[in-house]
């Protein structure tokens, strides 16, 4: 397993990039996010993800020239349409769309619709929280996801990010695990998977990897799972006026457009108290909640983003740990597109 350093990653991701047709200022965007998303140990939305955007590109499946436009903007509402652009660009655009009209009048939701996969949902919502702004971002996916009480696939994986200025940040899928955990597992020739990750195509719990690569993923909390994911769609794609549900194209829908819908909420936190009095409210209520006494077998409490700040550390440190099978997609998608890689020399 080679592990390399995030400078040299992030340079072989630009380079594949740009071998595939994409401008180099839109590159670096996107080698940036994904890179980030390996950094914070959140694998399955990292590098793993070229390999099928070059598949895309290559396919003329995704349009890495277009900036997409704005189709309305009133108050703090701003429609806008990806026309099949990059998902990172697309995201950039918007979210700094969200940040300046927050800033402006507090608060801000913009929708992006004809739009394709833009990584971790983080990585745009810290972009808010970076902004001194509360940043909520939400998508819809491929209907991979059975509804509750279903065997066939109507909704994605639909994730739910909050980031704000303090120690707590929120990054989750409405499913048990999201879709690149099932697809690290089959890329890496892993025979099997946890319980309750998935099912077969006829709807049948498993933790056979190959049955769940071609089936798939189970609702968060069976009900309640299927309806955040339901909440996501509505708020994506049916208020942006996008594609729903089956009408999603993705990895495992070739041969269609991907057509994913976006949103980002931006609060703007000066609204309401200074910043510094929120950040330290915020840290108040992390130390209350980190300070509950500790169940059985563990030692510590943790809070949603501790575990990938502590990640990112020590692989900024040691660097980025790349499984043999997603290192050979990558050599593979870089010969695809004439990119040679000499440059790059794993840390071990």
């Amino acid at each position: 397993m080679p592990t390399i350093s995030s400078t040299d990653l992030t340079r072989l991701v630009e380079a594949i990039l740009e071998g595939g047709g994409v401008p180099p200022h839109k590159a670096r965007v996107v080698s940036v996010s994904l890179v980030a998303a390996n950094l914070r140990g959140v694998d399955t939305h990292g590098v793993q993800l070229l390999p099928f955007y070059i598949d895309q590109l290559l396919a003329g499946e995704m349009d890495p020239q277009t900036d997409g436009e704005v189709i309305s903007e009133q108050g703090a509402c701003l429609l806008f349409d990806g026309h099949n652009g990059l998902g990172q660009w697309i995201a950039e655009i918007c979210c700094g769309h969200a940040v300046r009209i927050a800033r402006e009048l507090g608060m801000a939701i913009v929708t992006a619709r004809e739009s394709n996969h833009f990584g971790a949902a983080a990585w745009w919502a810290e972009k808010m929280r970076q902004a001194g702004q509360i940043g909520i971002v939400m998508c819809n996916a491929s209907p991979i996801v059975p509804p509750w009480q279903g065997r066939e696939g109507r909704v994605g994986t639909n994730p739910i990010c909050v980031a704000l200025p303090g120690p707590w940040l929120l990054d989750m899928a409405t499913t048990t695990v999201a879709a690149g955990r099932v697809f690290k597992a089959f890329i890496n020739r892993q025979p099997e998977i946890p319980p309750g990750w998935a099912f077969d195509s006829s709807g049948v719990p498993t933790t056979d990897t190959a049955a769940a690569y071609k089936g798939m993923l189970s609702p968060l909390g069976g009900y309640k799972g299927s309806g955040l994911a339901m909440m996501v769609e509505i708020l994506c794609a049916v208020l942006s006026g996008g594609a729903m549900s089956t009408e999603i194209g993705g990895i495992r829908f070739r041969g269609r457009l991907v057509r994913v819908s976006q949103t980002f909420i931006a609060i703007d936190v000066a609204r309401f108290m200074p910043l510094e009095e929120f950040t330290a409210r915020m840290e108040k209520l992390v130390n209350l909640i980190k300070s509950t006494p500790t169940a059985p077998g563990y030692d510590e409490v943790l809070v949603a983003g501790d575990p990938e700040w502590r990640m990112e550390a020590e692989r900024l440190e040691h660097g980025i740990p790349i499984p043999e099978g997603n290192w050979q997609k990558l050599m593979e998608a870089a010969d695809r597109v004439h990119v040679t890689v000499p440059a790059i020399r794993p840390l071990q």
